[in-house]
């Protein structure tokens, strides 16, 4: 027998069962495994072989485990017990069992017994009261006339309030109900049947199947009126359910049920019947005796037409059959059913519709229909039909009261007659040009949002209709809006988003109404006044005005309006906000006036008590302001301004939760100093930087923002130094409401990708697997929380170390990625939701529910997303991997949760940040921006920038054509180097708007690959032989030039090692000189080229010495491939700086790079040494000439002693070589 390891009861939401007979666990848990995501065997071994595994799934053989724990289930034990008043000397303390199950409490009669007559107490509507003469007492009355008291004293605390708990939560109820669901309940407990007054029950997601019969004695409960038998797999309908004549509610959903008894008709009093997510293709005819039944759910079985018995259960009016197999909507058995009046037909496979004269409601969401008629459908009072392909749509509006047809490609919108009834029309995201002349005299039309359309002008009579109050008409190509407002009512108006270049002169003298005007992101430059004198009307509280041309002029005009409480101007052309102005905003709690020009921010910001968000990011401000003086104050954001200092007073605010003062780079503070008690305090760390003072390949900025309920459910990781200094890792994480699983994802998941990364390196390999294992780490807190993330990470070759950069992406949820590339967006995720083919195959494979919003089972509408392992197996955490090779061409890339991608699109976010140079004022903008244009949850934003020059991009083993990206190169690849300083390419650097990075050392192999700018200012001297190959018609790039045969070519990244790192081959850690070094004295060099040099042939070595007056002349050209690779690193005064000969000397101990020299070289093209036509003076290596006969004659030994060890015709992989 297997036993799973042991698991609190009651804790696991995932799989937790006995085994059956033909089940073998270890294929169950390979299956589950592989569900998941893993590929190779040998990886779902070794996970299955965690402990954690036991989070995801739990299985266990032989007993069933004791229910007798599970505080839910029931609560039992031998404690003290008296019945009656305590102070009657009559009632004595005895020893006796005690339960508390369902809804009672059950005492033993017999002292110290556990059979016998039991006593039994119901607590329904009674009292739970503490007993303060006697420790740890409690005393449990009944209600009603007769009622009755037991006192129970407990042993210890913690049962104490386990049994207060729990029996409080039972007295309080109203109604005679009881919890069961996800207790893993394998048969019913014996001691629930006391509370015979049940009247619902829950026992959703159990495992009642398991037993034989173990539903047959739920009949005793004869009261019962509501039962939950959901997702319990039951596999048959279990018959003694029937014979509850009481019930009125009745779910069967989730249960792999095939047929439906004949015996469901005895349940004649049952209302609502719910059989969603099984396997049903027809109803038994005696569901006709069901003449209550007002609601019949069917969805997502496998009916092929609607059943033919509904035609006679006449009190039905709802009929819910989407996720079908009806292939075409032509239902002529609904015509012969006048009853029904709503239709839920979501997810079917329609070509055609024919309608029917009596239904009222009609649901057709998530179809695939491109026209719909609905002219003959005179009953229609509201139709949803979202998320199609309609092109046209016609429908009577006599009896229309609802529209929605959102998210479809509505060129034409026929209404007729005009829908007087109408109160909602919800026509957005289609491609209308304009809007009918009819909804200006639709006489009740209340809300009407038209967003997301083309529309170029709105009808002139629009805001004349005295009905409407909610208006969206955002996302348009609005060039001017109507100036007829006479008795207009409007309190929202929404027209962010166009082409408006002024609002209507009297538009806030008129809409005396208006509560709520967005009118971000047009081309704004003046405000309509408020007023015409000093007395106003206006009652607008929310005002945004985000990303226009408005200036200091606009600023007076807001004095209208008293009653203003939010306020947002960012990224305007503000200069400055008088005091007197800001004085009479009294009641103004939020301003958001960031990306303007500021230099400060008006003392009398005093006068705004109830203030509490400040945000004046990316301006000008020198000043601290007094914000700290107002008693509401919650957030203040002061980043990428020009602080200089900041006053703070000894006592903060009460109710500060955020102080952001990163981006100023004259404030020195030392933060260590500051005792701020606050959620979060952003400053500038001290960064030491690089040492050479290079530029960095890739800078970032992070910002987050908590949503309107003041949670912050989002979290940013951000490492720029990454493993081995030449890597990097971003990630940002929504838990959409909940705030642990963001929190856990940022701890946790570099350091599995770390992990992983040591496991494989293949880019999909190691992101899938990182998302998968963190599936487990989030142990509980992933059973029924989950959350999107998204994961960038950087790296370069560490065996290439000339070759290029590789950005991968791996994200699952809504959390995205976009680069910019040209200037263009480049998407680089994928938000796997139900109009996936492949995704909603799997969904309805599993008999999962899609609900109306297109929720599976209504928690979420990712169906990749990390967590929710109670969802397994429709959702599963694989994410989706896409990886590129970075290019000069790659500007930035940014990182950004669910809420910023609902407020922005990519195109958009990648215009917005493109010419902002700091990467943190970049991801603020970000930030202000969605929060302008709506949007209400938490925000991250993540940017990136990159500074990939040419030589750190390669495209050679593409024969000249750049790796297949959109617009990195034309055909012909001219690959020029641009000057740049003199230590070009250095490691990344932290950008102003980190509060902490991870800093680490550098290697010697990692400094080689980055010094690759540092060239000398001579021009290469190439020597060719007639003999020599070339390969003239072979594209290189500067990182992998061609090497000729017998030429020696100074590459990029030579580096020159002086005697200011050795003094006579001796270094201050060596005690004898180094074996092989030759000096004169005064001074030794080696040349070493590190970067590789790739050829089409490899040659045999040829070695090449030539003798001088001076001496003999050795210059070395070597792969970076041969080179062993030091991690130790020692500071030294010149080290990363320029040599006189143009070469930089790389961070490492001088005996090092003597060794380093010394190794034996791997077998190369062109030769290992070779030497130059004209010598360089700093590329000779000079031997004293009395030395001269004595080196020769080492040479010519060893050389013999290599042709002895290897002959002709048997070549070694390497050479051994006198340098």
């Amino acid at each position: 027998l297997l036993i799973w390891p042991p698991w609190p009861q009651g804790s696991m939401q995932g799989l937790h069962r006995r085994l059956e007979a033909h089940e073998r666990p270890l294929q169950i848990q390979n299956d589950y495994l592989s569900q998941l995501g893993f590929r190779d065997l040998w990886r779902v071994q070794e996970e299955g072989l965690d402990p954690e595994t036991g989070c995801l799934i739990r299985f266990y053989a032989g007993r069933p485990e004791s229910i007798g724990n599970s505080e839910r289930i029931q609560l039992s034990g031998m404690y003290n017990v008296r019945k009656g008043k305590i102070h009657l000397p009559v009632n004595r303390w005895t020893r006796r069992q005690a339960i508390l199950c369902g809804t009672c409490l059950i005492v033993s009669s017999v002292k110290e017994s556990q059979t016998g007559k039991m006593h039994v107490l119901p607590l329904i509507g009674g009292k739970v009261e503490e007993v303060k003469k006697h420790q740890h007492c409690l005393a449990f009355s009944s209600s009603g006339p007769q009622s009755q008291t037991y006192y129970i004293c407990f042993d210890t605390f913690t049962e104490y309030l386990r049994w207060l708990r729990q029996a409080s939560k039972i007295a309080s109820q109203r109604i005679s109900s009881v919890d069961l669901s996800c207790c893993s309940l394998e048969h019913l407990p014996a001691n629930l049947f006391y509370s015979q007054d049940l009247t619902h029950l829950n026992l959703k997601q159990n495992f009642l199947r398991i037993n034989p019969s173990p539903l047959d004695t739920i009949s005793w409960f004869t009261k019962l009126k509501s039962l939950n038998l959901s997702s319990n797999n039951l596999g048959d309908f279990p018959l003694a359910v029937c014979s509850i004549s009481t019930l009125t509610e009745l779910n069967m959903s989730c249960n792999a049920l095939r047929s439906v008894p004949a015996a469901v008709g005895d349940m004649y009093n049952l209302q609502t019947f719910l059989l969603d997510g099984n396997f049903l293709q027809s109803l038994p005819a005696e569901l006709e005796h069901m003449h209550q039944l007002s609601y019949l759910s069917l969805s997502f079985n496998e009916f092929t037409d609607i059943p033919g018995v509904l035609e006679k259960m006449t009190a039905m009016d709802k009929l819910c059959m989407s996720g079908n197999c009806i292939d075409t909507l032509n239902l002529p058995t609904l015509r012969r059913m006048p009853h029904i009046k709503h239709v839920d037909l979501r997810r079917l496979v329609a070509d055609e519709v024919d309608f029917l004269h009596h239904v009222t409601q009609l649901d057709i969401r998530d179809n695939k229909l491109c026209e719909l008629d609905a002219t003959v459908f005179n009953n229609i009072e509201v139709l949803h039909c979202e998320r199609n392909q309609l092109v046209t749509l016609k429908i009577s509006g006599y009896c229309l009261k609802g529209l929605y047809a959102s998210s479809n490609e509505l060129v034409h919108l026929d209404v007729y007659p005009v829908p007087n009834h109408l109160t909602c029309m919800d026509i957005s995201r289609n491609h209308l040009e304009n809007l009918p002349e009819w909804v200006c005299d639709s006489r009740k039309l209340e809300v009407l949002d038209a967003g997301h359309n083309q529309i170029c002008e709105l009808p002139a009579r629009l805001f004349c209709n005295s009905s409407l109050r909610k208006l969206l008409v955002g996302h348009n190509q609005l060039g001017r809006l109507p100036d007829r407002l006479e008795h207009t009512q409007v309190e929202v108006l929404d027209i962010q988003h166009n082409l408006l270049l002024e609002l209507p002169s009297n538009l806030l003298l008129k809409a005396d109404s208006l509560r709520f005007l967005n009118a971000s992101a047009n081309k704004l430059e003046m405000l309509p006044p408020a007023t015409l004198s000093e007395e106003t009307h206006s009652i607008l509280q929310e005002l945004y005005l985000t990303n226009n041309n408005l200036t200091d002029k606009c600023v007076p005009l807001l004095t209208g309006h008293p009653h203003l409480k939010i306020l947002h101007m960012a990224y305007n052309h503000l200069q400055s906000f008088p005091a007197s102005k800001m004085a009479k905003l009294e009641e103004l709690e939020e301003i958001d006036i960031s990306g303007n020009k500021l230099k400060a921010i008006p003392t009398t910001i005093m006068n705004c008590r109830r203030m509490h968000t400040v945000t004046a990011h990316s301006n000008c401000i020198e000043v601290f302001p007094e914000v700290m003086q107002l008693p509401e104050i919650k957030c203040v954001d002061l980043s990428c301004n020009e602080l200089s200092e900041i006053t703070l007073p000894e006592n903060l605010p009460p109710k500060l939760q955020e102080l952001d003062l990163t981006g100023n780079p004259r404030l020195a503070l030392d933060h260590k100093t500051l005792e701020i008690n606050i959620r979060c305090f952003k400053i500038d760390q001290p960064s030491a930087g690089d040492a050479s003072g290079a530029p960095a390949v890739w800078s970032h900025g992070y910002t987050e923002a908590s949503g309107v309920k003041n949670k912050l459910c989002v979290a940013a990781l951000s490492a720029n130094n990454f493993c081995d200094n030449r890597e990097a890792l971003y990630g940002v994480f929504d838990g959409d409401r909940n705030v642990e699983v963001p929190y856990l994802l940022q701890c946790t998941m570099s350091d599995i990708l770390a992990e992983e990364l040591q496991k494989t390196k293949n880019e999909e390999e190691y992101m899938i697997n990182t998302f998968i294992v963190m599936q487990r780490k989030l142990g509980t807190a992933g059973q029924k929380l989950g959350g999107s993330a998204v994961l960038c990470h950087i790296k370069h070759d560490p065996m290439d170390p000339g070759g290029c950069f590789t950005l991968t992406s791996a994200n699952v949820g809504k959390c995205q990625t976009v680069l910019c590339r040209n200037g263009k967006p480049l998407p680089l995720s994928r938000c796997y939701v139900m109009c996936y083919e492949e995704e909603l195959k799997r969904i309805k494979q599993h008999k999962a529910i899609i609900t109306e919003d297109g929720k599976v089972n209504g928690v979420t509408d990712s169906t990749r997303i990390l967590g929710y392992t109670f969802l397994h197996p429709s959702v599963v955490p694989r994410p989706h991997v896409q990886s590129i090779t970075l290019t000069p061409q790659d500007e930035f890339f940014i990182l950004g949760s669910k809420g910023l991608w609902d407020s922005l699109s990519m195109d958009e976010a990648v215009e917005a940040v493109r010419n902002v140079p700091d990467a943190l004022a970049a991801a603020k903008k970000l930030c202000t921006l969605a929060q302008s244009y709506g949007c209400n949850d938490s925000i991250s934003a993540v940017v990136v920038q990159l500074n990939v020059t040419e030589d750190s991009f390669c495209c050679c083993e593409l024969s000249g054509v750049p790796p297949p990206s959109p617009g990195i190169f034309p055909q012909s690849v001219n690959v020029v180097i641009k000057d740049r300083p003199t230590d070009a390419l250095g490691m990344p650097s932290s950008s102003s708007g980190m509060a902490s990075e991870i800093s680490s050392e550098i290697s010697t192999s990692e400094m080689s690959s980055e010094v690759g700018s540092t060239a000398s200012d001579e021009p290469p001297q190439v020597a060719m032989n007639e003999n020599s190959p070339a390969y003239p018609s072979e594209q290189r790039c500067m990182l992998h030039p061609v090497c000729l045969s017998n030429s020696f070519q100074r590459q990029l990244s030579s580096a020159t090692f002086s005697s200011a790192f050795s003094d006579n081959g001796l270094d201050s850690d060596d005690e004898e000189p180094i074996e092989g070094v030759f000096t004169n004295g005064s001074r030794v060099e080696v040349e070493v080229d590190i970067h590789c040099s790739r050829t089409k042939e490899k040659q045999l070595l040829q070695v090449a010495a030539e003798a001088t007056d001076e001496g003999i002349v050795i210059s070395a050209n070597e792969d970076e491939s041969g080179l062993p690779r030091k991690a130790d690193v020692s500071a030294t005064g010149t080290i990363g700086r320029r040599r006189g000969n143009g070469s930089v000397a790389p961070q490492e101990r001088s005996h090092n790079l003597i060794e380093v020299a010394t190794d034996a070289p791997l077998k190369k093209t062109g030769g290992y040494f070779a030497a130059p036509a004209q010598l360089d003076p700093d590329d000779q290596f000079i031997i004293p000439p009395e030395l001269e006969e004595e080196v020769k004659e080492i040479m010519k030994q060893h050389q013999e002693q290599q042709q002895r060890q290897y002959p002709l015709d048997q070549l070694p992989d390497y050479y051994d070589t006198p340098l």
